[in-house]
Formats: structure tokens, sequence, C-alpha cells
């Protein structure tokens, strides 16, 4: 494995701003201190993601987890449910009764 993942380390290309982007798109308000130590490790996972992609992988089966392991199920019992308010007091639109989402099919052709 060579250095050269550190002569283009991602720490000089993530900027406040993809940190900002991220934070928004996972619905998170974050504060300038978090904003800063987020671009910085953030950064880190990327530059390592780059060593892994550095490593040799011919001839390796790719695996579709990290274990061989298949079916882990827990037995499925009947338990108790959120209340209708709970369940909608994580949503970032409801109207007290639903999930308000924007449109995801083009309706305009009906």
């Amino acid at each position: 494995m060579s250095d050269s993942h550190s002569d283009h380390s991602s720490a000089s290309r993530l900027t406040r701003d993809d940190v900002l982007r991220v934070a928004r798109l996972a619905r998170l308000t974050l504060t300038e201190s978090e904003i800063e130590a987020f671009t910085g490790q953030l950064a880190q996972v990327l530059d390592y993601v780059g060593i892994l992609d550095e490593a040799d992988t011919e001839g390796v089966e790719p695996l579709a987890g990290g274990s061989e392991r298949t079916d882990v199920l827990r037995e499925d019992l009947p338990s108790e449910s959120l209340t209708r308010s709970q369940a909608l007091s994580g949503a970032p639109r409801h109207d007290g009764s639903f999930f308000l989402v924007p449109p995801v099919l083009d309706t305009s052709a009906e």
C-alpha cells in the first residue's frame, strides 16, 4: 500500500458546506463547534475509505454482509405499538393523523 492517499487527502476537499449539506439531508441542526468537528471527522472517514480503495481485491468474492450467517431473526411476538402521537413526533411534517411527504410520482398525465 502506498502513501499516495495522503497526497490527495479528503480533508482538503471536504468543506463546511459539504458538512452542512449532509446535516440538512439527515435533518440535523449543528452548532458551529459540531460543524468544525464533523468536518474533520468526515474527512478522516473519507481518507480511510480512500486507503481501503487501494486494497487489491482481485479474486475476492463479494459479500452481501459482514457475516456468513443467514436469517438471523428474532421470534415474531406481538408487542405494544407506538401511539399515533409517538409515531408522528419525529416526523418533519404531519397533519396530526398522517405523515405528510412530497409527491414522488408524476400524476400530471392522468
